[in-house]
């Protein structure tokens, strides 16, 4: 399977950045303009108003089950009700373009991190400065969440639901391949002896690691951590810059590209455009992976967890999710706000999202009572707190978006013969400042 797949021409980088193109022109004309809106009314008091107004949510699939505990908790518990649409991940940024372009956003919008910025720096969302600074906790709130909705100084969404990527292993897998399954690998190099060794089993079914190579975002979330842990960076501070042809990012890509030589990758990581990324790890059939925390409760069995290591070792997570704001057509912003001060709020971060499970947003509550009945969250909530999060206008184009520059990069350095790290590198430069 292995050879099959080297012998696939590389993804063109012109490919990559005419999807870019579309994708960045899609939202410049469906939006209202570029730039903030006016902050809110800052005598909107700390807690909002609930008046029994009916508001408007939409999100985006991958995130379903926190967002119906979410509303659901509120609707129970205030005269306001919250209407919640669910919609499918990959016609998200489409339909909430179009939405923009007509003036019908829903009163509140939750948006995968990523996105955040382009989507502040269009107008989408208000200018929520004012009722943030109300909050006396409002430095513990995750600040790469915030740093991302942030728009020439002012805060604009929320975190709404916090996703990391962490580093996790089975634990039976790990006993069987002679590996203390209560240690965890402390470099990468270390991950991928053991995930090596774990394929050496020999098991039907059974692989070392996975990986989604054909999935950007997928290998956003869990490679630039090794990068960070490292002690480089993905680009730089304005995010017009890509620096992932440097030597640790090089080292990154050599260790995985060994590891899919050497046949220790699951069956289809080649492939894998994100849909089924996770599936072989939740089934017990993968040894070792970068994984969502978000799904840490779902899993059957004994899995191990820390941060994501580096080359020389060191820790990181990717600060995912989603986050949150008021959009710029919503005439209930006190309203709105009631629902965002009160996801925000200790009762709401601990009573309903660690309590299901979830990783908090405030760093302030990250030893609460749930988690530390399970340290694996006690790590997440810690790990949260110190993890990165790359902030660019044109994230989406340059790293998300099928074809992405981000993903020839991968897939020429992982699946081809890794001579065109400078030249793709360059690609996603062009992308980011465009």
């Amino acid at each position: 399977m292995h050879s099959l797949h080297r012998r696939r021409p590389r993804i063109r980088a012109a490919v990559a950045l005419a999807t870019a193109a579309v994708v960045a022109a899609t939202l410049a004309a469906c939006a209202p303009g570029s730039g903030g809106t006016a902050p809110a009314d800052a005598d909107i008091p700390a807690e909002g108003i609930d008046d029994g107004s009916t508001l408007t949510l939409w999100t985006r699939a991958p995130l379903q089950a926190q967002a119906e505990l979410l509303v659901d908790a509120y609707n129970a518990s205030h005269e306001n009700q919250v209407e919640l649409t669910i919609v499918a991940n990959d016609d998200y940024v489409a339909k909430v373009g179009a939405a923009a372009g007509s003036g019908q956003l829903p009163d509140l919008f939750a948006a995968d991190i990523a996105y955040v910025p382009n989507f502040v720096s269009q107008g989408m969302y208000q200018d929520i400065a004012p009722l943030i600074d109300q909050l006396d906790y409002k430095d513990e709130i995750n600040q790469a969440h915030i740093a991302a909705g942030t728009y020439e100084g002012d805060p604009y969404v929320v975190p709404f639901v916090m996703d990391l990527s962490m580093m996790l292993w089975n634990k039976e897998l790990f006993a069987e391949a002679g590996l203390d399954p209560e240690v965890a690998p402390a470099t990468l190099q270390e991950f991928a002896d053991a995930a090596k060794a774990i394929q050496a089993l020999g098991k039907p079914g059974v692989s070392g690691t996975a990986a989604g190579l054909n999935c950007g975002g997928c290998l956003m979330f869990t490679w630039m951590p090794m990068v960070w842990a490292s002690g480089s960076e993905v680009m730089n501070a304005e995010g017009t810059e890509s620096l992932l042809d440097n030597e640790a990012s090089q080292e990154v890509f050599a260790i995985w590209k060994d590891l899919y030589d050497s046949g220790a990758l699951a069956e289809g990581s080649a492939d894998e455009t994100g849909a089924t990324w996770v599936a072989g790890f939740q089934e017990g059939k993968v040894g070792i992976m970068p994984y969502p925390a978000t799904l840490l409760p779902s899993l059957e069995f004994d899995a191990g967890l820390a941060g994501i290591p580096g080359i020389d070792g060191g820790a990181s997570t990717f600060v995912g999710g989603d986050g949150i704001g008021i959009s710029k057509d919503s005439k209930l912003t006190g309203q709105a706000w009631n629902f965002l001060s009160w996801l925000l709020s200790e009762d709401t971060q601990v009573e309903v999202l660690a309590k299901g499970g979830n990783a908090v947003s405030r760093s302030d509550l990250a030893d609460n009572e749930y988690a530390a009945a399970d340290p694996r969250l006690v790590t997440v909530n810690e790990v949260a707190a110190e993890g990165q999060l790359p902030i660019a206008i044109n994230s989406q184009q340059a790293f998300n978006s099928p074809g992405s520059p981000w993903l020839t990069l991968v897939r020429n350095a992982v699946l081809g013969d890794g001579t065109t790290i400078v030249e793709d590198n360059a690609e996603i430069t062009a992308v980011l400042d465009q």
